[in-house]
């Protein structure tokens, strides 16, 4: 689509180390950049991409493709985040930021863990969209279960648009449309 939005992929010596609407991503990278030497880093290069473009990338890389900067905790939040489309088989499903948490091995962290969700430098490659409110996932369970529900396997997500999906930094209505391609893909 012509009039489809553009997200800005910034690569450092080959590795995707900001995806953002705008480069507000690419500004933060570099200023993280800035605390090292000149020397530790060679080639930084920018690119747009359709978020089509964007998931079709995301679903051949592994890891090590990837250069994130954060501590070491956010790392291990963001690498589970990664593990859950990766590698492509795992499939997509939304998980709520309770059970995420849980699966961590940090129930009693989930604000903590919710907190470097947030913080993911590299949005649809690691599908922090993904991550929805307890609530809602409960809700959405409830609907796909009724005998004549209009919510079945994958289309699930979408029907209802009066549920709430949460924050997501670049909107919800964006998070909601994100959810809709990966889910349906």
């Amino acid at each position: 689509m012509n009039g489809e939005k553009k997200w800005i992929v910034t690569r450092v010596d080959g590795k995707i180390a900001s995806v953002s609407i705008d480069y507000s991503g690419a500004a933060a990278l570099l200023k993280k950049m800035s605390a090292f030497s000149p020397s530790k880093f060679g080639r930084v290069e920018t690119c747009k991409m359709t978020v089509s473009e964007l998931l079709d990338l995301s679903q051949n890389l592994v890891w090590e493709d990837l250069m994130v900067f954060g501590t070491p905790f956010q790392q291990s939040v963001w690498k589970a985040l990664f593990d859950l489309t990766h590698p492509a088989e795992n499939g997509v499903k939304l998980i709520c930021y309770t059970e995420f948490a849980d699966s961590l091995g940090k129930a009693p962290g989930v604000r903590a863990v919710a907190h470097a969700i947030g913080l993911n430098p590299l949005p649809v490659i690691i599908p922090c969209h993904l991550v929805i409110p307890k609530e809602s996932l409960e809700r959405l369970r409830e609907l796909n279960e009724e005998e004549n529900g209009l919510f079945k396997k994958e289309t699930m997500y979408m029907v209802d648009r009066y549920i709430d999906y949460g924050e997501y930094a670049f909107g919800t209505a964006l998070k909601r449309e994100l959810i809709h391609l990966h889910i349906n893909r």
